[in-house]
């Protein structure tokens, strides 16, 4: 009976013709005479699987003798295909190389336990069958009396066997039709699933290769489940014990099907089985097949035995036989097994496989051990497999291995985490106990000086001035202090103090007592009853007329104190030994508490990072509400989205179709694009709707929409395609090395908000997972205390000079730092002199020192027209030398500036951004962006929220969230007041940070601040002018204001870090008045400090500040709230419209 099978595109020579061979069914011939042992037993072998190791990948290209077919010279090697390995959470592939011992490994192989044959009924041979029939010496073994009986027979069988064979011949031809039958059955009771079929002759068994270049998944012995009762896999058990059976005769094709109705025993005729295999040897031979497996239905989670013939191979003269295989398109469990020469007659080699529950193909070829192989013409040979599992469900089945590996990879990570995190505070624990026990040591040495400088001071009295009663005393004991009023500071105050302590004032203010009018001494003396201190050796006081933090007038023995000396029963060295270990526990207790406080400090930054992180991505989803948007929101690997779109505005508006059109990982997933799925009403309007069964290992969902489902007009968001990121994916989207260059960078190079993004955009995209480096110059006026571990790394030539490399980091960001020997920038400043000639150098020797060093960055980012030449030089000079891989992106900060190097970055670039959306639209017309603007985007700029946190932040007094707000605004405002000369009054406080440029506004800035002091606000401005006739019109009116409106406003002329912070505190509103604003920062930091905006409605302002009373509705429609104060002109009115509302 033939069967069908599904054409399979072969690993190594797509197109060539399969070897197929079909299952023999006809009546076996009869026996030959040959002699053979006969062994009774209840159960077949399960044979021990071997170690498996991994598959080469080149076995038909390592220098092969022979092959089965000849190769045309010029011929690309096609045999066994070349594919990675991957490693599932259960299972490795053992990559040692074979060796001897490997080759003598079996699957399930059955040993000769008699080498010679004999020929004699009185000298049984006790061999064991290749294949299925085990004998006495198995290791599952039999009871004491079955051996027995299978001995008695093997010799009496033997015996008639040699004498004549056609004795048993009717016996075991009626038996061997029973088991005919009873396996016909079974071969035809599941037709689709078998692996045998027939494609032309007869008897032909089908070989191929799976068609996807994938990784074979090794394992081992101890993985393997141990498989069905041999006897239960040849007879094919079903529910009911009944079975069908269909016979097929090899002549005239006629078939009966009688019913089996009694029970299929439970013990199989070893002889049934054995003339069994003989036939299928013969008819396989006789059709030039050299294989054939048994049972002939091959069954996922079962054994098998395959049989190969050797004569009629490459392999024939060779002494060793191996088979290398693997399932389901060399892409699991891959194992390497050695064949032995079976009791068949001609030259049939076996061996056991296990065919584990996953299998859906067996995919093999044979070979010597080491490069003559038998691959069928370069097809490899395949099987088919009766199994639940087919290629979709495959694919899932891997992709769940791989989650249990990754989280077992993560197990082990974290695992390896936590010891090293535990080994390392453990060394920073013993580091700190050493320092604090040093400290101790070092307060001790400088506490003993003092005191030895004290002790020479000290006396038992002074005359006619104090003295102690009784004369002799020491610490621990009530004693009298005396103190004669008289000629000294407090002689007439009627109330007098002694503030004491002890041992140069160890402990501070330790010792409080009224005197009291002593009416039994001659003169003015006053006393009080004193309590010396048990560790005493000097007693320290001065005399004053109240008690602490009332007194005003004091008695300190002219600025020297008063000091006694103090009789003590311990001896001054072990004073000093205990009050070393006194303030080693008191420094380890402080140091404790500081480190408790910075980890939960820790912990609620982390949580309002997360939540910040969280609101940031729900704000970014629903901002494009209006077109796109997924229910739920937010995607997860392995569940099912609707995709709803909204094609009233886009490019698809009026279409009377839309089509969506999908993928996931940057449209890099193994599966590939979904089918184009024609959208449907979602019923809530104009939208429409597609669902999508998102894969677990997807990170990304990439989609397009188009009018129909060849194509058409698409919207692809303008060229870059829809992207969702997709949440708990088994996968992680591969890191991408990305290099900045650029000429600022905050904090050690800041001038403007340029230095302020390339920090922070570095940061944000290195906490995505992605390997991100800067290259700067290495200027004279580097603020160099925020560079951590700076170091010379190397140097090179070009240019006509050597470049010396530093590399430190700063932020956390690696940053290499280029000093061209020629002094070029060592001039002072980052701009100023001669920019062009010295950062069109440094852009060049940028790209040099990557191509030199050996990097190969994916994306090379330059910024604004100072480090503009890299997008040109990259592409004429070293996109073909040394540098293939990388893509420019360019972005523009201020088109201000540079516009005919932003020109030529432009038309070199293969992505230009600029740092608002709208700010793209306002300069769409501009000469250097009108032609490229296809490839020109707004991508809104941030801020960094580590480095621009009031909880963390050092330059403020008290450190504050959203729950504590109020406070840590009051008292930074406090101290702004207080540091600046303000009055300390509740009254609005208007902070100004800016540059003063004409982009600035400075006009507005004017006549906001007289207008603000006009409505009784305070008013603080923080900033320089690079234009000296600014700067000193400023310094003009700071000085006038200053006299005029004096404690009600400051303005501080000069950049200052550190005060920047406190006013963004400190100030209730931050005015923004450009004339127009790229993005800009400081409305963002005055947010984050929950200072209230007051901008201009332009570039980045007006993306990011929403009116609390014209923009509601903008808001909302992004997922936001109003949040500031805004206005449109660039006059006094607007200012005014703005200011009258807050102040």
């Amino acid at each position: 009976m033939e069967m069908a099978l599904r054409p399979q595109s072969p690993l190594c020579s797509r197109g060539r013709p399969e070897l197929v061979v079909r299952p023999a069914t006809a009546t076996a011939a009869a026996a030959t005479g040959h002699a053979q042992s006969v062994i009774r037993c209840s159960r077949f072998t399960r044979g021990g699987l071997v170690r498996c190791i991994v598959s080469s990948s080149d076995y038909s290209k390592r220098n092969p003798r022979r092959t089965s077919t000849p190769k045309p010279k010029g011929t690309a090697s096609r045999g066994y295909a070349s594919r990675p390995t991957i490693e599932s959470s259960m299972k490795k592939i053992e990559k040692s190389s074979m060796d001897d011992s490997d080759h003598s490994s079996s699957n399930g192989k059955l040993h000769i336990e008699a080498t010679e044959p004999t020929g004699t009924a009185e000298e049984p041979s006790k061999r064991e069958l290749i294949g299925n029939i085990s004998s006495s010496a198995t290791k599952e073994g039999l009871d004491t009396d079955d051996e027995a009986e299978i001995e008695e027979e093997a010799g009496q069988n033997h015996s008639s066997a040699l004498s004549s064979t056609s004795t048993d011949d009717e016996s075991i031809d009626k038996k061997l039709d029973e088991y005919r039958g009873k396996i016909s059955a079974l071969v035809n009771s599941k037709p689709e699933s078998s692996s045998i079929a027939s494609a032309h002759g007869q008897g032909q068994l089908t070989v191929g290769v799976h068609e996807q270049k994938k990784s074979v998944i090794g394992f081992q012995e101890h993985d393997r489940p141990r498989g069905r009762p041999f006897a239960e896999a040849i007879e094919g058990y079903t529910a009911n014990n009944s079975v069908k059976v269909s016979r097929q005769n090899s002549n005239d094709q006629e078939q009966y099907e009688p019913d089996v109705q009694a029970p299929v025993e439970d013990d199989v005729n070893p002889k049934v089985v054995m003339r069994r295999l003989e036939e299928l040897a013969d008819e396989n031979y006789s059709t030039g097949n050299k294989l054939f497996v048994f049972p002939e239905v091959v069954k996922a989670d079962s054994m098998i035995d395959l049989y190969f013939n050797r004569s009629i191979s490459v392999l024939a003269d060779e002494p060793d036989v191996l088979i290398k295989g693997a399932f389901n398109g060399w892409r699991w469990k891959s194992f390497t097994e050695k064949l032995h020469k079976s009791e068949l007659k001609g030259d049939w080699w076996c061996c056991k496989l296990y065919i584990p529950k996953q299998a859906y193909r067996l995919d093999f070829v044979f070979f010597n051990g080491d490069s003559v192989y038998e691959n069928n013409n370069y097809n490899d040979f395949f099987i088919k497999i009766e199994s639940d599992m087919d290629e979709h469900s495959f694919e899932n089945f891997l992709v769940e291995e791989e989650q249990k590996e990754l989280e077992r990879l993560a197990a082990e990570e974290a695992e390896r985490k936590r010891q090293a995190e535990e080994e390392r505070k453990r060394e920073e624990e013993r580091a700190a106990m050493e320092a604090v026990r040093t400290q101790a040591k070092s307060e001790v040495e400088m506490k003993k000086n003092k005191l030895h400088q004290t002790l020479s001071l000290a006396s038992r009295c002074a005359d006619n001035l104090w003295y102690i009663e009784p004369n002799t005393y020491r610490g621990g004991d009530r004693v009298r202090l005396y103190y004669n009023r008289s000629s000294r500071p407090l002689m007439h105050n009627t109330e007098i103090w002694m503030h004491g302590g002890y041992n140069n004032w160890i402990d501070g203010l330790s010792i409080v007592e009224r005197l009291v009018k002593s009416h039994e001494k001659d003169g003015d003396w006053w006393y009080a009853n004193v309590t010396l201190p048990e560790r005493a050796l000097v007693l320290d006081w001065v005399f004053a007329d109240g008690p602490p933090g009332s007194a005003r007038n004091y008695d300190n023995n002219g600025r020297k104190d008063f000091h006694a000396l103090v009789p003590n029963h311990i001896s001054e060295d072990l004073f000093w030994v205990e009050e070393e270990h006194k303030i080693f526990k008191r420094l380890q207790h402080e140091r404790r508490e500081r480190e408790e406080a910075d980890r939960k400090k820790a912990e609620i930054s982390a949580k309002l990072k997360a939540e910040m992180k969280e609101k940031t991505m729900r704000a970014f989803l629903l901002s494009q509400k209006h077109i796109v948007y997924t229910e739920p929101l937010e995607v997860r690997a392995g569940t099912t989205v609707d995709v709803l779109y909204n094609p009233s505005n886009t490019v698809l508006n009026g279409k009377p179709e839309v089509w969506f059109k999908c993928s996931f990982n940057r449209w890099t997933h193994p599966s590939g694009p979904l089918p184009p799925q024609k959208m449907v009403n979602a019923g809530n309007g104009s939208h429409l709707r597609a669902s999508v069964k998102v894969p677990l290992d997807a990170y990304m969902m990439d989609f397009v929409f188009s009018e129909s489902e060849e194509g058409g007009i698409y919207d692809n968001r303008n060229g870059m395609d829809y992207h969702i990121p997709v949440s708990d994916s088994v996968a992680k989207e591969p890191p991408m090395h990305i290099v900045h260059i650029a000429v600022e960078m905050a904090p050690i190079a800041k001038v403007g908000g340029l230095g302020d993004v390339v920090t922070s955009l570095s940061r944000a995209v290195q906490d995505l997972g992605h390997n991100v480096e800067v290259i700067l110059p290495k200027y004279d006026c580097l603020n160099l205390s925020n560079v951590k571990d700076l170091h010379y790394r190397e140097s090179f030539a070009w240019g006509g000079t050597e470049i010396k490399v530093w590399f430190g980091k700063v932020e956390d960001l690696p940053v290499y730092f280029l000093e061209p020997q020629n002094g070029m920038f060592w001039v002072g400043c980052v701009y100023g002199k001669n920019d062009e000639s010295r950062f069109g150098f440094f852009c060049h020797s940028a790209l040099e020192f990557l191509r030199q060093s050996g990097s190969s960055p994916d994306i090379i980012h330059c910024h604004d027209w100072s480090s503009a030449p890299v997008a040109w030089l990259y592409k004429e000079q070293y996109a073909f030398n040394g540098l293939p891989n990388g893509r420019v992106v360019f972005t523009i900060h201020n088109l201000e500036f540079g516009a005919h190097h932003i020109s030529k970055a432009m038309a070199h670039c293969d992505k230009a951004t600029t740092v608002s959306d709208t700010y793209s639209r306002e300069v769409a017309g501009h000469g250097a962006i009108a032609p490229h603007y296809f490839k020109f985007h707004g991508i809104r700029n941030g801020i960094d929220p580590d480095i621009w946190d009031p909880y963390t932040d050092k330059f403020i007094p008290v450190h504050y969230t959203s729950e504590n707000v109020i406070e840590g605004k009051s008292a930074a405002k406090q101290a702004l007041q207080q540091m600046l000369g303000l009055q300390q009054t509740d009254t609005p406080v208007v902070g100004i940070i800016t540059r003063l440029t004409v982009q600035k506004g400075i006009h507005l800035i004017k006549h906001a601040i007289y207008r603000t002091l006009e409505r009784n606000g305070q008013v603080v401005l923080l900033g320089s002018a690079p234009d000296p006739r600014i700067q000193g019109d400023f310094t003009n009116l700071a000085s006038t204001l200053h006299n005029e409106y004096h404690g009600r406003v400051k303005f501080c002329l000069t950049y200052d870090e550190p005060l920047s912070h406190l006013i963004y505190a400190g100030a209730d509103f931050i005015l923004v008045p450009s004339l127009f604003e790229p993005c800009g920062l400081t409305q963002l930091i005055a947010m984050r400090y929950g200072s209230i905006p007051v901008v201009r409605k332009t570039g980045g302002l007006y993306d990011t500040v929403f009116d609390v009373d014209d923009d509601k509705d903008r808001a909302q429609a992004q997922g936001l709230e109003p949040n500031g104060f805004s206005f449109e002109g660039a006059d006094s009115n607007g200012v005014d419209y703005a200011l009258d509302r807050q102040v």
